[in-house]
């Protein structure tokens, strides 16, 4: 028996929820056969819905929309998942030099943009990686000038494509060996010194998170991490990313503001909500509590 509110065909471009699998695989299949939009949207949606399910923001708040609503039950708050009610592409935010579309914002009323995820995916070239910093360090500075508290998250995934017969050396991201390759070691250095922005008074080139994750495109463990890079006290491991996004929201938007509370404060889910008995909801750890 499905939890879905409704198993309407979801129409093209509309905001699905997908596992974190799911969408890594559409990365490093690439079927359009080229750089673009295409490969990276499934992550698009999957952030989206875990910043629902497990961050607590409501779906309203949050383009694309992700395909979820609430209901109230007795005084509980119930998370359902309806395929029909995900909506479509990316929000405009006002920059200090230029407006930027972002590819996951959470906004809230008479606040504006307040959390805000960039995804970046790169299928080879990867000796080009430093090189494409100063668009990452523009993007970060642009929406930090215009909204210095808004909590802004990278996540670059690379395919691992390894070492072998018919791969150019420039498109090498692991080594024979398992171990990442040199350029992939000199970017996740770079990237380590662009995350970890605490306050809203702190530099504005930096990001509050980010994250640097190489996904497997061959059969086993398609569209899986590769375990060992970067190691797990990096700080661009997944595993941290979104606890810092949301330590960093609860600090500037909720604990530092408590008249906003009633505006800004995160949900929490019914344990009875369907959603969060979907197999989609193991990836991570559901936001279960009281109104």
């Amino acid at each position: 028996m499905s939890n879905s509110r409704s198993e309407a065909t979801v129409e093209p471009g509309r905001c699905e929820w997908l596992t974190l699998q799911q969408a890594f695989e559409a990365f490093v299949l690439n079927a359009s056969g080229h750089q673009g939009q295409g490969h990276i949207r499934p992550l698009h949606y999957y952030v989206s819905s875990r910043l629902v399910i497990e961050g607590g923001f409501a779906p309203d708040d949050i383009t694309p929309r992700p395909p979820f609503v609430i209901t109230q039950r007795a005084g509980r708050r119930i998370l359902e998942h309806d395929p029909a009610s995900g909506g479509a592409g990316e929000r405009t935010v006002l920059g200090g030099l230029k407006t930027k579309a972002v590819d996951v914002v959470v906004t809230k009323p008479g606040i504006g943009p307040v959390l805000a995820v960039s995804m970046k995916g790169t299928l080879g070239a990867f000796r080009n990686l430093t090189n494409r910093m100063e668009e990452a360090i523009g993007d970060c500075t642009n929406l930090h000038i215009s909204y210095p508290a808004l909590v802004y998250g990278f996540f670059q995934v690379l395919r691992a494509t390894r070492a072998g017969p018919g791969v150019e050396p420039n498109d090498v991201c692991v080594l024979p060996d398992g171990s990442a390759g040199e350029a992939i070691v000199r970017y996740h250095d770079v990237l380590s010194r662009l995350e970890g922005r605490l306050d809203l008074r702190d530099e504005t080139t930096k990001y509050e998170a980010v994250s640097l994750s190489l996904v497997k495109p061959d059969e086993p463990n398609r569209g899986t991490v590769l375990p060992n890079f970067p190691p797990a006290d990096s700080p661009l491991s997944m595993s941290g990313f979104f606890a810092k996004l949301y330590r960093a929201y609860d600090l500037r938007f909720v604990y530092a503001a408590p008249k906003l509370e009633s505006v800004t404060a995160r949900l929490a889910w019914d344990a009875s909500s369907p959603a969060l008995n979907d197999p989609r909801a193991r990836d991570y750890v559901p936001r279960i509590g009281t109104p």
